[in-house]
């Protein structure tokens, strides 16, 4: 059976349509593709305004329309030209890109798969005839007809039509999906665009009806107004680096390197990463090394399959970060990598893990939650403030100012005292009363606060391992009465095996037959623990993952789990000085909002909350 054989071509030049129809396979992907690049460009033009038509997904119509510098007629051709644009001129501005665009293909290749017509009137002065561009009308050109541009109405900027995508090469049309889907990635695109132009006015309409109105506002506002008023009040703010050779939040930066925007607390995580927004000089960009520092960041925080959410935005110089390696420049090469990731990555850990009082001086007393308080009564006796307590007489007069608040008639519903506005008490106030076992209410001087005592303590206790482990001073509490339990034989091999890093980490535990230990020691910050229980889930690690693992890549995991099972449960009555202890612990610990799975520990309610709550003064 003879083999056919490929007949060779002689080697030739290709012509510029189907030149242009393969770099549109690489920058036209889909209409969002179109809409990104055509927004990019509306933007480069300094424009205030952006309006935005959709029909059928973006696959019928997209047109963009802007109120930018616009382009001069002599310069319409140039601009459906490959490789023609007025962003770059040199290497050197390759080098220090300042632009959204720059290449000079996205028109070209979007002219190759779809009807583009384009219509702009120029605010520039013509040097040769000495008329002022902007005083004449527009002009349209249609890169279907390489005519002459014709005189066209247009108040002023520049306006992108491009109709039927894809409708000379049918084969990639059908790679597009539902029209709903299509639109879904557009209006993404625009809502990546605006978080980065607070300053610019954005309006995207979809078949002849409004979808977004975004106004020109802050960035506070765009991030609201883009993820929601809950995402701002889940989330704290960013601004740290070195601005013109200032230095801003306390950044350990090098000059001319600077990261602003709101990173979300775990406890407000998400189920898909959906709302992580990372942009590099202006730019949106899906960077391997920013969200390894974002990850890492929230590492401590964030366990399972839950995703942060965060608007973030690095500004460096432009010449220290290459954007001409990805054809849709969402990618992005930096010249000092680690020296970018570690800033990133210290600066967003450092926001997420501030304490609640950061800079109090005074240390929060210990509280031993292992021994119960009188069984003869709910609420115990109020006993003298430990050292490290706030004053009695303040927390009296908080107490007594609460109390008149609550019993005080008001004589007019639309006024509330501020009888506790003058007091100064700490971030999560003084604690009232404990809710069925399990939360802690407290009152401060905006409200009610709510406290989950097993999430607080659970966090409290983890940060107090890490420190005692990394100081390696994990403090040893003996047992007055070892307790004794039944394992399996492979658990007895382990504790003998790795007796000695058992004591590291504050355990003494022997074998007392071939399936018995004994634990004669725990961590003292673990006292309040079943040390059985606490040593099964501790051997169980050891023989799943590892010694080495755990002590490292594992570490926290561990930690957390082993506070897990030392903090205090539920349906422990705490008296009101070990409530109080609790809220000043938190108040003092890093990362104190949330415990180690990511759930939050506690929550404000304002007043404002409450009267709107009961319809007060309506």
């Amino acid at each position: 059976m003879s083999e056919t054989v490929a007949r060779p071509r002689p080697i030739h030049l290709l012509p510029d349509l189907l030149i242009s129809q393969i770099a549109a396979g690489e920058v036209v992907e889909r209409p969002a593709s179109v809409l990104k690049e055509l927004l990019e460009n509306a933007l480069d033009a300094g424009s205030a305004s952006i309006q935005i038509q959709l029909e059928s997904g973006g696959v019928k119509l997209i047109r963009v329309s802007d109120d930018g510098c616009g382009i001069a007629r002599d310069e319409l051709g140039l601009a459906l030209t490959r490789h023609a644009t007025s962003k770059i001129a040199s290497l050197a501005d390759l080098e220090s890109v300042a632009t959204l665009g720059f290449r000079g293909e996205a028109l070209a290749s979007i002219a190759a798969v779809s009807r583009v017509t384009l219509t702009s009137r120029s605010s520039r002065s013509n040097r040769q005839t000495g008329v002022d561009a902007a005083s004449a009308h527009g002009w349209r050109l249609s890169a279907d007809t390489p005519a002459q541009p014709e005189p066209a109405a247009l108040p002023a900027g520049t306006v992108v039509e491009m109709r039927d995508l894809y409708y000379n090469t049918p084969a990639r049309r059908k790679f597009l999906k539902s029209e709903a889907t299509e639109f879904a990635h557009c209006a993404e695109a625009v809502k990546r665009i605006a978080l980065a132009h607070p300053g610019v006015a954005f309006t995207l309409t979809h078949n002849g009806r409004v979808s977004l109105h975004l106004p020109r506002t802050d960035a506070h506002g765009r991030a609201g107004a883009i993820l929601g008023d809950d995402f701002l009040v889940g989330s704290r703010a960013v601004e740290t680096g070195t601005i013109g050779g200032t230095r801003i939040g306390g950044a350990g930066s090098g000059p001319g390197l600077r990261l602003f925007g709101f990173c979300a607390l775990p406890a407000h995580s998400r189920a898909r990463n959906d709302a992580q927004y990372c942009y590099v000089n202006g730019r949106y960009v899906r960077d391997k090394l920013l969200s390894h520092a974002l990850r890492e960041a929230y590492q401590d925080m964030l366990h399972g399959s839950r995703f942060p959410a965060y608007c973030l935005f690095v500004e460096v110089d432009p010449a220290s970060v290459d954007v001409n390696v990805h054809p849709a420049k969402t990618e992005v090469r930096f010249r000092d990598g680690r020296a970018v990731h570690q800033f990133v990555f210290h600066a967003v850990q450092r926001t997420l893990s501030s304490a609640l009082a950061a800079g109090s001086e005074a240390t929060p007393p210990d509280v031993n939650y292992a021994s119960p308080p009188p069984s003869n009564t709910w609420f115990p006796r109020q006993e003298p403030l430990h050292l490290g307590e706030p004053a009695v007489a303040s927390y009296l007069a908080f107490a007594q100012s609460a109390n008149a608040s609550s019993i005080a008639p008001y004589a007019d519903d639309s006024t509330r005292p501020g009888a506790l506005a003058h007091i100064d008490s700490p971030p999560l106030g003084y604690a009232l009363a404990q809710l069925h076992g399990i939360y802690v209410l407290a009152q401060n001087a905006q409200g009610l606060v709510v406290v989950d005592m097993h999430a607080a303590h659970e966090r409290i206790l983890y940060e107090r391992l890490k420190t005692a482990l990394d100081g390696q001073q994990v403090a040893t509490q003996a047992l007055l009465i070892p307790a004794v339990f039944s394992v399996d034989a492979l658990d007895v091999a382990a504790a003998e095996e790795h007796a000695e890093a058992l004591r590291t980490l504050g355990f003494e535990l022997a074998p007392l037959g071939p399936t018995q230990l004994v634990v004669r020691a725990v961590p003292a910050l673990l006292q309040a623990a079943d040390p059985a229980a606490l040593t099964r889930a501790l051997l169980g690690e050891l023989r799943e993952h590892g010694l080495t693992n755990l002590m490292t890549a594992r570490r926290n995991e561990l930690l957390a789990s082993m506070a897990c099972h030392g903090a205090v449960r539920a349906n422990r009555p705490l008296s009101v000085p070990e409530m109080n202890a609790l809220l000043r612990q938190m108040e003092a610990t890093e990362r104190a909002d949330q415990c180690n799975h990511g759930r939050p520990t506690w929550t404000q309610m304002s007043i404002a909350d409450l009267d709107r709550l009961f319809l007060r003064g309506r």
